[in-house]
């Protein structure tokens, strides 16, 4: 016999009817929040999030905020019968699936969480935006789950950093907990992106990681210069004709701003276009 599938709060009120109950018996909530499609990267937060805390609710929104105008909202996947599925069996109290309108109910709204300087850089460059979006659609998450812990994948870096120094900056009483990248067996990180990519794309895409774990690699030999290391990402990449970068960056892990010498911990990012689908990675170096 199949699990059974978690049950869905549709409305903010319900969910938080039912966190309140949880909460007064004294027991420990963690969220995950996802735009859904839910892959095997998803999966090992929500491990991780049944291993940290008594109740787990995972959010499926397609938040549209985050979106520019000739971005894949529209077509990005929706499949919430899929999604409930993946997630039986996984330790999960709830899904929390909200409608637009019931996150937004009067429409785009004018009070966003400003993502600063560092939202302008990196992804934010080529996505003007989008990060104002994601943080004011995490933060009205973190309010509505009010959650001991939020558990994010270190894929989205850049993501992370903000969604870090936001709830540091606005003294938010839930701890952030970052799962390392899942990927396939060819080094691949898992994004629902991928499945836009087609057979010949998805095997040039292995470029990402290998760009990556080529210049980490340098660094390990001893090589401290930010362009020598951006180069040699640039390199890589340069080997694949399916691949159009749009960025490649070692900048500091504590700023996300670019360095001309590696003399602490760095953060090796990447962005590359393969036709109209856009894939980031990155990787830690110290």
């Amino acid at each position: 016999m199949s699990p059974t599938p978690p049950p869905v709060a549709t409305t903010i009120d319900g969910l938080r009817a039912r966190l309140d109950a949880e909460r007064a018996a004294g027991r420990t909530v963690a969220l995950v929040p996802t735009m859904g499609s839910l892959h095997e990267g998803h999966l090992a937060l929500v491990d991780r999030a049944a291993a940290l805390a008594d109740e787990v609710v995972v959010s499926i929104f397609v938040n549209p905020l985050q979106f520019g105008p000739s971005e894949d909202y529209d077509r990005y996947p929706r499949d919430l019968t899929a999604d409930l599925a993946a997630l039986s069996g996984r330790g999960v109290s709830v899904v929390f699936a909200p409608t637009v309108a019931e996150m937004y109910p009067s429409g785009p709204i004018d009070t966003r969480v400003s993502a600063g300087a560092v939202g302008e850089i990196l992804d934010g460059a080529s996505r003007p935006g989008h990060f104002d979006g994601m943080l004011t659609v995490v933060a009205k998450l973190l309010m509505i789950a009010t959650p001991d812990v939020a558990v994010f994948g270190e894929k989205d870096a850049q993501q992370v950093f903000l969604v870090q120094r936001m709830v540091a900056d606005l003294d938010v009483p839930t701890r952030i907990d970052v799962v390392e990248t899942v990927r396939a067996s060819d080094g691949l990180a898992l994004s629902s992106r991928n499945a836009y990519l087609s057979p010949e794309q998805r095997a040039a895409a292995t470029v990402l990681h290998r760009a990556l774990v080529a210049a980490r690699i340098l660094h390990e030999r001893g090589e401290a210069s930010g362009d020598a290391l951006r180069g040699e990402m640039r390199r890589v990449l340069a080997t694949e004709p399916l691949a159009r970068t749009e960025y490649v960056s070692c900048a500091d892990a504590r700023t996300l701003l670019e360095l001309e010498r590696v003399e602490g911990p760095a953060l090796l990012s990447l962005a590359v276009l393969f036709g109209t689908v856009r894939l980031i990675d990155n990787e830690p170096l110290g």
